[in-house]
């Protein structure tokens, strides 16, 4: 049972605009990953939801690692907080090395970035390339729309009914944490049926 010290990369908002209710579900999800001593691993971006999380982390004594392109850091749009911060090239690499370094994915709320992310992280699952945890943290049903537009996937085949297993949902920080832990790793032999 994978419980400390695990790797989470946490996909998430950087906009600062969004309802109060989004922070501060990202802000307590900050607060477990310390409170279980578990890594914080994030995009290192200052504002928003992923702000509200490394913000929180840290105050509770975690660990926080952030990775972020160097086009972000000439923007100054870091965070000046992280335990460390790795810099690439541009945003493949960064993605690549989120996903690389995760031991479980969470994401929360957020636009086309986030979105972007996850849609990602989950392909590369279907084909057996990422075989851990990845967790929708569903705050006040955010999710909802994409979650349908899943089941849609399936239900017209575009999508085996096995490949639903690869992600779960969660509607609280405690709920999505606890996935992270506890989800078996994902058979890459099921890769098989991506193609069919």
């Amino acid at each position: 049972n994978r419980h400390t010290n695990v790797n989470i990369t946490v996909y998430a908002a950087s906009s600062g605009q969004v309802p109060e209710v989004y922070t501060q579900a990202a802000a307590r999800l900050g607060e477990i990953l310390a409170e279980r001593s578990h890594i914080l691993i994030n995009g290192a971006g200052r504002t928003g939801l992923m702000g509200a999380t490394i913000d929180a982390c840290v105050e509770k004594g975690g660990k926080a690692i952030g990775i972020i392109p160097q086009f972000m850091i000439d923007e100054s749009w870091q965070h000046k907080g992280m335990t460390e911060l790795v810099v690439t090239p541009n945003m493949h690499e960064r993605k690549t090395m989120m996903a690389d370094r995760a031991d479980a994915c969470i994401a929360c709320p957020g636009g086309v970035g986030t979105l972007e992310e996850l849609l990602e992280v989950i392909t590369w699952k279907q084909l057996g390339l990422f075989l851990k945890p990845i967790v929708v943290l569903n705050t006040e049903g955010y999710f909802d729309p994409l979650l349908s537009q899943l089941e849609r996937c399936i239900d017209q085949q575009f999508m085996r009914r096995v490949h639903s297993d690869i992600w779960k949902v969660a509607a609280t920080p405690e709920e999505a944490v606890k996935l992270c832990e506890e989800t078996p790793l994902w058979d890459a032999s099921i890769r098989r049926f991506a193609a069919l």
